[in-house]
């Protein structure tokens, strides 16, 4: 089917946001993605058009949903005051067309855990793993196979070393601690995702490997609670150069989480700080 966007749409600033690791390009305007059980090739643009490989009950059913669709992510940025804040604007124009995806909070769970100290690559690499070593098998529209993300009864039941076996390192101990809790009832994502902000991050924080950051990551990216500001390395640096007197969250929010997007974006792209720089010395 074919659908229209007018809103910051941008397939590629998405997948390089760090916040999907089943994104696959095919070609220059095709990926793939699978989420969940569910799989899409979605290609554009073309004038603004995108064509997704599914019928309409099922983008309407789930796909709306995962892209964000129905939130004005042009109206979120036209609250930014180039004069007032001219880092944050200058980051939102060149990263606009990032959104945040509403992807399922088991899923971000354990991907998040699996991406402590870790690049890109890695982080692909297990995920697969563990979707190859207990996910079901699927076939998407064009007749290709792939496994689903492993339901958490499920990852709970592998071993050491099947979970090893998923190149996760010392990683191994927070999957499973992850997996018995969800499986068992001690953790309810669903409940999370319309828990307040602080709530969340204290459920998140008590299970075992789990730190404010990866929960920060789980909070924004799971349970799409966008006033979740996740702080790396990246995000250290912004706030020190940028906002040595503070960052003002209460200014920004309920969308702290989307600008950290735009910033933490910017600051990876070295052109940026290549600008930056001659406009210093001119």
């Amino acid at each position: 089917m074919i659908i229209q966007i007018f809103d910051d749409f941008d397939l590629d600033k998405i997948a390089g946001s760090g916040q999907c690791f089943r994104w696959t390009k095919k070609d220059e305007h095709t990926y793939r993605i699978i989420a969940g059980k569910a799989c899409l090739y979605i290609s554009g643009p073309d004038h603004g058009r995108y064509n997704l490989e599914c019928g309409e009950e099922e983008y309407a059913g789930f796909w709306e949903d995962y892209f964000d669709l129905k939130e004005d992510y042009r109206a979120i940025r036209g609250q930014i005051d180039p004069e007032q804040d001219p880092f944050l604007w200058q980051a939102a124009e060149r990263e606009k067309g990032i959104r945040i995806l509403r992807q399922d909070p088991w899923e971000m769970l354990i991907t998040f855990i699996i991406s402590q100290n870790r690049n890109i690559p890695a982080i692909r690499r297990s995920v697969e793993l563990l979707a190859e070593s207990c996910g079901e098998a699927e076939i998407d529209s064009r007749g290709a196979g792939y496994y689903a993300f492993p339901e958490p009864d499920a990852l709970a039941a592998l071993s050491e070393n099947d979970l090893l076996a998923c190149k996760l390192g010392y990683r191994w101990k927070y999957v499973r601690a992850a997996a018995d809790a969800v499986s068992e009832g001690a953790l309810d994502l669903d409940n999370l995702a319309s828990a307040d902000a602080q709530s969340a991050m204290t459920a998140l924080t008590a299970l075992f490997g789990v730190g404010v950051k990866v929960a920060s990551c789980v909070s924004l990216f799971g349970l799409h609670h966008t006033d979740a500001f996740p702080v790396d390395v990246w995000m250290k640096r912004v706030l020190a150069q940028e906002y040595p007197e503070g960052y003002p969250y209460a200014k920004y929010s309920p969308y702290n989480g989307i600008f950290q997007q735009y910033m933490f974006a910017c600051y990876r792209d070295a052109a940026f700080h290549h600008e930056r720089s001659s406009q210093r010395i001119t």
